[in-house]
């Protein structure tokens, strides 16, 4: 993506600034390229034949009847593997093709490749499958003990189990409240299925042209499964229509490569909605158990917690959901005893992983709403009791970790608390249905914060690459940024481009296609992009810059910058022309930039300095219920952030925005249904989302608290806004009701007592 702009420009599209992201008016106005509008000469299609139970073994595969069939190309089953035949991001045991069992419904048992996609899909229903069914392992307290019946044979049901320890655990209090909570399967529901275009190369390897979140997590996979070393599994980034952690683990990644190298033509593999429910993770259901200690003004004396999250069939992200789950799961306050153990459990459902805000999203729901009774036990304001026990800089985490940089958890929540009330609102519960006509329509208010971890943790090798190049092009400098940096929506081509025109003066930026041509990146998760791969981008720009200056005499004196495409002197004044210093050079240099290192939790203790830096935001929701019939709608949302820096501020209040609307969806519309291991509603005609007349009118306060070992200062933006909103919605709801309000998503009959 490349963008233009005008001589003088560098400076106001920099850093700090909101230029004009090159990929909008492509997508506004549908020229956008995604990864399912890809095409090759002679190419064919892919198709996966997925198991119909959640549980079962395969006795028997024939594929005949699907070779029979005019325009079939090849049909492959786990016996046409030639490398491992099993992957994972963390633990690999996911099988590329199941093998001796199904453990999960839509696990993928065959592959096709055909002339046309009707063929394809017809083929791959022709295959037969023999299965014997077994009773599903579905309830994910019963896949607790280690004696019981296993998902996996070769290993304990058991994934993870994360302890926290501080302090005293036989601490008492005068007030206590405690609470069991749950949350539902919540979808990512991006846009933009499954899809890719798999070419096989000259050289026996091949090319994959691919939506993912990280290309070279992707690459390694995928080369161990086809036998193949990872220089011949090239892989580019493709348009792609959202992620928000559902493209972390492969999807049909190997099984189009495998099609590809079989065929020996191109082959695209483009999931229908249905099939996207089943071919990518969730977010974890939860089960939470809290238990508060105050004393009689509110202050925390202790928390006690269990958390029980179903990982599904397979591992994905899980281990690290639970270590978030259990280090952020008493939320922002300073609690000097904490009892935590956060479980995940293998079991026959969906398989669960990477979600905006995973982990720490279950827990902020069940500890928020905890806050709510203490707050109402002790007889003070729900604001007031958060602020009495709010972290602050010196505190420590129940991990141990000292708190440093910004808290400002007390200054957020006044600051939501402090905003206006709005208006009566012109819709009512049920919107322009005229569903209710005002009676029995009551309004709440309520709270939430919320901390989020930013960039991976626990020891990770955590780093981005970036290379960066400056040059003339024709008679004006220009500079090509090269990463393989995942932009899934979240606007980061812009940003690499605002740090690049403000480390070297050059408004000409070019951003190279993302790919596996230079060093990792990293996955566009974790909030993490625009502070590992900016910090690259930064660093990259600074070693060329400095390899720039070492050209001029010392009489050009110290304080040299770039800055108009000139050089200039610490007051401003040119020193000499940047294009005429580069001349017919160009200036190259690669950077591997990492954050300040981290380290493993104690595995008996939960101690230990995990992780990197911490975000947090706040929101006020305020909300109409008609109690009668159950319905709910948000009049108005406030919310509060710290955001370090905002690089973009129009990018970061899009993205409080949308991490805002996913909150509100979980609080009230969205949730996988899954009976005895079955998926009830694998479409969004039934899987239902808030749209634009769901969401309310929001004010925004952005704080700019620098963090000193950030690059600019910034502070991870994307994932708190989802953390804290659902419980200021359900908070809102019970404020409205007085009723106790448990589980989220929070139906009509919850409100009501009644069922239909």
């Amino acid at each position: 993506m490349t963008t233009h702009l005008g001589l003088a420009a560098a400076v106001e599209a920099g850093v700090g600034s909101s230029p004009a992201r090159p990929d909008g008016r492509l997508k506004v106005t549908g020229e956008f390229a995604f990864s399912s509008d890809l095409w090759a000469d002679q190419m064919v299609w892919g198709a996966t034949l997925r198991s119909p139970h959640p549980r079962a073994k395969i006795t028997a595969i024939d594929v005949g009847p699907a070779l029979a069939i005019a325009g079939v190309r090849t049909v492959l089953t786990h016996e046409d593997v030639p490398g491992r035949k099993v992957y994972g991001l963390e633990v690999p045991d996911q099988p590329v093709l199941a093998f001796d069992e199904v453990r999960y419904q839509g696990e993928p048992v065959a592959i096709v490749a055909a002339d046309h996609p009707e063929t394809a899909a017809r083929a791959a229903a022709a295959i037969r499958v023999e299965y014997a069914v077994l009773p599903p392992i579905t309830d994910p307290e019963a896949a607790v003990p280690p004696d019981g019946p296993r998902v996996h044979a070769d290993r304990p049901n058991l994934l993870r189990h994360v302890p926290i320890r501080k302090g005293d655990p036989a601490a008492a209090a005068e007030v206590v409240v405690s609470g069991f909570y749950e949350v539902g399967m919540q979808d990512q529901a991006f846009l933009g299925p499954e899809s890719g275009l798999a070419v096989p190369a000259d050289d026996g390897g091949v090319d994959l042209y691919v939506a993912t979140q990280w290309l070279h997590s992707d690459r390694n996979q995928v080369a161990m499964s086809l036998g193949l070393a990872p220089e011949k599994v090239r892989f580019t980034l493709a348009g792609v229509g959202g992620a928000f952690g559902g493209r972390e683990d492969l999807s049909m990644q190997i099984h189009a490569c495998l099609l590809a190298l079989r065929t020996g033509r191109p082959v695209k593999m483009v999931y229908g909605r249905e099939e996207s429910f089943f071919g990518h993770v969730h977010r974890h259901p939860a089960r939470l158990w809290y238990e508060h200690g105050a004393d009689a003004d509110g202050r925390l004396v202790y928390v006690k917690a269990r958390i029980l999250l179903d990982g599904g069939a397979y591992a994905s992200t899980s281990p690290a959901v639970a270590a978030n789950a259990a280090a952020l799961g008493i939320g922002p306050y300073d609690v000097p005893n904490v009892v935590m153990d956060s479980e995940v459990v293998y079991s026959n459902n969906p398989p669960c992983g990477a979600m905006r805000g995973f982990g720490a999203v279950q827990a902020c729901f069940a500890y928020e709403s905890q806050m709510d009774r203490l707050a109402e036990a002790v007889g003070v304001d729900p604001v007031e009791v958060r602020v009495r026990n709010a972290l602050k800089v010196g505190d420590r985490m129940p991990t141990g970790q000292l708190v440093e940089g910004a808290a400002p958890v007390a200054e957020l929540l006044r600051l939501v608390q402090g905003r206006p009330a709005p208006d009566p609102a012109d819709l009512l519960p049920g919107g322009t249905a005229n569903t209710t006509r005002g009676e029995g329509v009551v309004r709440g208010v309520g709270y939430g914060i919320g901390i989020k971890n930013v960039g991976f943790s626990e020891g990770f090798d955590d780093y981005s690459t970036a290379r960066v190049r400056l040059e003339l092009v024709g008679d004006r400098p220009a500079v090509l940024v090269h990463t393989a940096a995942a932009e899934v929506g979240q606007g980061l081509v812009t940003v690499l481009a605002q740090i690049a025109r403000t480390e070297l003066g050059v408004s000409r930026v070019t951003i190279a296609p993302a790919d596996t041509a230079v060093g990792s990146a990293g996955s566009s998760s974790a909030s993490r992009q625009t502070y590992v791969t900016g910090g690259a981008v930064k660093a990259a720009c600074e070693a060329v810059r400095e390899r720039v200056l070492a050209g001029l005499s010392e009489a050009a004196g110290p304080g040299l910058r770039l800055e108009d495409e000139q050089v200039v002197d610490a007051s401003g004044a040119p020193v000499a022309s940047l294009a005429d210093l580069l001349g017919g050079d160009a200036f190259e240099e690669t950077v591997e930039w990492r954050h300040k290192r981290t380290y493993p939790l104690d595995p008996a203790t939960g101690q230990g300095n995990a992780h990197v830096q911490y975000a947090f935001a706040a929101h006020r929701a305020t909300v109409d219920v008609d109690v009668e019939l159950g319905l709910v709608r948000v009049v108005e949302i406030a919310t509060a952030q710290d955001v370090g820096k905002a690089v973009n501020p129009q990018a970061v209040e899009g993205q409080i925005q949308g991490g805002t609307a996913q909150g509100l969806g979980l609080a009230l519309f969205e949730e996988i249904q899954v009976v005895d291991g079955i998926v009830r509603n694998p479409s969004f005609t039934d899987y239902l989302l808030p749209t634009i007349m769901d969401m309310p009118p929001m004010s925004l306060d952005i704080l700019e608290l620098a963090d000193p070992d950030a690059p600019y200062g910034l502070r991870g933006v994307g994932e708190p806004p989802t953390i804290s909103s659902t419980p200021a919605v359900v908070a809102a709801v019970r404020a409205a009701t007085g009723t106790a309000l448990t589980r989220v998503p929070v139906r009509p009959e919850h409100i009501t007592g009644t069922t239909c």
